[in-house]
């Protein structure tokens, strides 16, 4: 942590070792600057680092103007003067398009990221550092902690209440690491003021209509202990966060199959592991991975759900999944109810949450829709010990050309087409997985046939 006091402040000047020298570099790195003094003592640290650890590696800075305060375009641009003084190379992306009448802050946010993302792809840098500090951190904590009505304390406290990560992956693709989540903003205030830069203030952090500026608010009426308890409890809580993940994925490695894609199979063995919380859990990153679900599904339905499943045979839906035990297994397929409609698909898009579609090099538009089960019927399936109707029906949602769902004389054995590659997703991570859920995730990875996860940002390569 940095020392926050002002006749120390110095001693950042000679920190920024400790700050990223976990932090693999080697290919450069987008630093996220909005003109605060938090995003602005985030990148003259970088500068500083790279000038001494990485000097050819490329830091590109990057200011998002959302467009939502009059003064945005100008701290843009001053942001733009101080990299042209420093020698920084620098972008101004702005946020274009109608703004969410409700739920801004988190429409923002996601296209700040989006917009992130798109800048280090453009210069092919995996990594985006942004300027996070102990005192966001902290205000996350209390927020989620706050939202808390006691119904799901275990779950809470084993995952929400962890708070940031240190490394976030961001659409499978882009690192989003915080390395300043032990510092102080005063610490960083205090190292500006020595280095004679000014920063800017964001009339919204005050603005007690949104949550955070409330718990902001809060926090700075409260005592430094206060603050250090909720990041102490973050970080316990993150600790049984990724022992909560390793103990899931344990259990996806050992009790989980894909006899066909879109089918997962549970060894009803799961129920009886002597580890319910892990199982749970694994249980909820499964469901929302066959249902192509962003959110993994409420806590004390699927722990009720595990309870009917321990009972005996059953088939139910949860989370646009169907669970149907019977005597060959578990198995968890995407329900047949609100699949999309046919439509027209573009190269890397997104389709049912479940699958990344890419096409070949033909130009001419691709109408794609759920195979649908008279087409599924028509297809020769190896079923082992599986059921051949419920594997008929996984293959039933799976994307398909128009054309070839029509054509009776569709080629047996495959669904799809030449016409494009289906991709599986890990739907509950693959817009933001946290470095706290690697290994689940990756679990789930190797178990539906997703793209390999990118090597973490970390020096060496551990987990985070």
């Amino acid at each position: 942590m940095l020392d926050s006091e002002p006749d120390r402040s110095t001693n950042l000047l000679f920190s920024t070792k400790s700050l990223f020298s976990h932090i693999d570099f080697t290919n450069g790195a987008v630093a996220a600057v909005s003109g605060g003094s938090d995003s602005t003592a985030l990148l003259l640290l970088l500068k500083r680092h790279f000038d001494r650890t990485a000097p050819s590696a490329k830091l590109l800075a990057v200011t998002v103007d959302h467009g939502l305060r009059t003064n945005s375009a100008a701290e843009a641009q001053a942001v733009a003067k101080l990299c042209a003084e420093r020698g920084i190379a620098h972008r101004i992306l702005a946020w274009s398009g109608r703004k969410p009448s409700t739920g801004l802050p988190a429409a923002a946010r996601e296209a700040r990221y989006r917009l992130l993302a798109e800048a280090a792809r453009a210069e092919d840098i995996g990594l985006i550092v942004t300027g996070h500090t102990a005192d966001d951190q902290a205000e996350t904590v209390l927020m989620r902690q706050a939202r808390d009505d006691g119904r799901e304390s275990a779950e809470m406290a084993g995952r929400g209440l962890a708070g940031m990560a240190p490394a976030t992956l961001y659409d499978w693709r882009e690192w989003i690491v915080r390395p300043l989540l032990d510092t102080r903003r005063s610490a960083l205030r205090d190292f500006l003021r020595c280095e004679q830069v000014g920063w800017a203030d964001d009339p919204t952090n005050i603005d007690e209509a949104f949550e955070r500026p409330r718990v902001r608010a809060a926090l700075a009426g409260e005592s430094v202990e206060h603050m250090d308890d909720a990041l102490l409890l973050a970080a316990q809580a993150a600790v049984e966060r990724r022992q909560l993940g390793a103990n899931a994925a344990d259990l996806i490695d050992r009790f989980a199959s894909q006899p066909i894609i879109g089918l997962i199979r549970l060894d009803p063995c799961l129920l009886s592991s002597d580890d319910d919380r892990a199982a749970v859990y694994a249980l909820r990153i499964l469901l929302a991975t066959a249902g192509g679900v962003a959110l993994l599904p409420d806590h004390a339905r699927s722990e009720a759900l595990f309870g009917r499943l321990k009972d005996g045979f059953l088939c139910a839906t949860l989370s646009r999944s169907v669970i149907d035990f019977r005597r060959a297994g578990i198995f968890l397929r995407r329900e047949a109810r609100g699949l999309p409609p046919v439509a027209t698909i573009t190269d890397n898009a997104v389709w049912d949450g479940r699958r990344r579609i890419t096409l070949n090099d033909r130009s001419d538009p691709f109408l794609i829709a759920p195979l649908g089960a008279t087409a599924a019927k028509r297809l020769a399936v190896d079923t082992g010990k599986t059921p051949a109707s419920l594997m008929r029906a996984a293959l039933a949602a799976e994307p398909a050309l128009r054309q070839v769902i029509e054509n009776p004389g569709l080629p047996q054995g495959d669904p799809g087409s030449p016409g494009f590659a289906s991709r599986p997703l890990v739907s509950p991570f693959a817009r933001f997985l946290p470095s706290f859920d690697l290994a689940p995730a990756r679990a789930v990875a190797g178990l539906i046939g997703a793209s390999p996860l990118p090597l973490p940002p970390w020096r060496g390569h551990s987990a985070g």
